[in-house]
């Protein structure tokens, strides 16, 4: 049975973070600050990381948490209350979060993703509007956003549009305070993009969500029955003409938001392959036994060849992933400088310029998948068979990783960077690129 009445549902209590409320009542006020407040999120999160994921609750508690931390509002405008900070530190903010809790740290993702979108496909009116909306009540941001999914219709109405239909995937929509909904409007191939209240008896949740990883992400299911939205939120639409603005949507700078969400996907890839290593690095260190089977027995692990090569080959690669996204991010910040909230500073954007940041970032995804699903895996090698025990939650890396790099195939990355590299071509802007 569908229901969007929390009652229904298993959820983490809030109440077992409230003593953070407090402790973090002063935001942040430059970026390492930011980080540090992420750092001790992640410390927060990592403690009973595997329990929670087992339970598989639906994770208001965790929200709960980023609310206190102020982390939801490091992108903001400073005017509403935000950390005003770039893209770069956004991105090295959730791959820390995601070390200590992938779910948490993608939901933060997208949450940064979705509650920007206006800067992206957006007006300056929707801009103003949508960041103090967010910012200045600590919002939560979800999306019910799939563009596979060519089933969620917008018709029009008396007073703007109309949303129905299905989506199959809704990343954060359960414990989300506001959701970003995507659709084709009648009889064009246009797509509207549109931020809803999500506690409306329209937005019905299919609570279906239970796969092998990423379980605390509510990433399940959502009919949406006649959902509404005034005209004047139809993100990059002229409410007076009801078309598409040609002075937001009819440049490339809108087509960004597709590589800066990719971009947000390699960060929590690498902060979860992190988390790996770091907790089986303390495995190592408190329980792994040397093999005395060898020939050039040890007495400690930590003595062992083997353990010593594969640790140190598993941190170079990490490190070289990190350093990669590292400078994607300082790409992101290059492409966005100066567009925080002026649609006219938008178009000095190229589509070669355009093309060439999607570059960086299909890099990234390529190669934080290859590393951290190898990494992550692999971590069992030097820790040893106990290491399997459901109580250790080694494996839950693993899960997390192999289920969101299965979002796009990441062949098609290494085609397009293929291109690039051989013919000098960028990409043409999809859904996924």
């Amino acid at each position: 049975m569908v229901s969007n009445n929390a009652q229904d549902v298993a959820s983490t209590d809030p109440s077992v973070y409230d003593e953070h409320r407090d402790k973090w009542q002063q935001q942040p006020t430059d970026a390492a600050g930011w980080l540090q407040r992420a750092v001790d999120v992640a410390s927060v999160l990592s403690v009973d990381a595997g329990v929670r994921e087992r339970e598989n609750k639906s994770p208001r508690a965790e929200i709960a948490l980023l609310k206190h931390s102020g982390l939801l509002k490091v992108l903001g405008l400073p005017k509403n209350g935000g950390g005003g900070q770039p893209w770069s530190i956004g991105y090295k903010i959730i791959q820390e979060v995601a070390k200590g809790d992938g779910s948490i740290g993608a939901l933060l993702g997208y949450h940064l993703l979705w509650s920007t979108i206006a800067r992206v496909v957006g007006n300056d009116a929707q801009v103003e509007r949508t960041d103090e909306l967010i910012i200045k009540n600590n919002y939560f941001v979800g999306g019910a956003v799939n563009p596979r999914d060519s089933d969620l219709k917008i018709s029009k109405g008396e007073d703007g549009i109309v949303f129905n239909g299905f989506k199959f995937f809704n990343t954060g929509g359960v414990i989300s305070d506001l959701t970003v909904l995507e659709g084709v409007y009648e009889d064009t191939a246009d797509h509207i993009f549109a931020i809803v209240r999500t506690d409306q008896p329209g937005i019905i949740f299919g609570h279906d969500w239970n796969n092998t990883g990423l379980r605390l992400t509510e990433s399940g299911s959502v009919k949406i029955e006649n959902v509404k939205a005034p005209w004047d939120d139809a993100l990059g639409w002229d409410a007076a003409t009801q078309k598409p603005d040609p002075a937001v949507l009819g440049i490339p700078f809108p087509s960004l938001l597709l590589p800066t969400i990719q971009l947000v996907f390699s960060n929590f890839y690498i902060g979860i392959a992190w988390g790996a290593l770091n907790t089986a690095t303390a495995y190592t260190n408190s329980n792994t036994r040397a093999w005395p089977f060898g020939g050039d027995n040890k007495e400690k692990p930590q003595d062992e060849f083997y353990i010593l090569s594969t640790y140190g080959n598993f941190y170079a690669h990490l490190q070289a992933a990190t350093a990669l996204a590292e400078k994607a991010g300082q790409q992101a910040d290059e492409i966005y400088k100066g567009t925080e909230n002026r649609v006219q500073d938008r178009t000095s954007v190229t589509p070669r310029a355009r093309g060439e940041f999607a570059e960086w970032v299909a890099s990234v995804k390529v190669v934080a998948t290859d590393v951290g699903l190898r990494v992550t895996s692999g971590v069992f090698e030097v820790t040893g068979s106990k290491a399997t025990a459901t109580k250790v939650g080694l494996d839950r890396f693993w899960r997390d990783l192999r289920t969101h790099t299965l979002h796009d195939p990441v062949a098609y990355k290494n085609r397009e960077l293929g291109r690039y590299q051989l013919l000098n071509e960028v990409p043409e802007p999809t859904w996924y690129t």
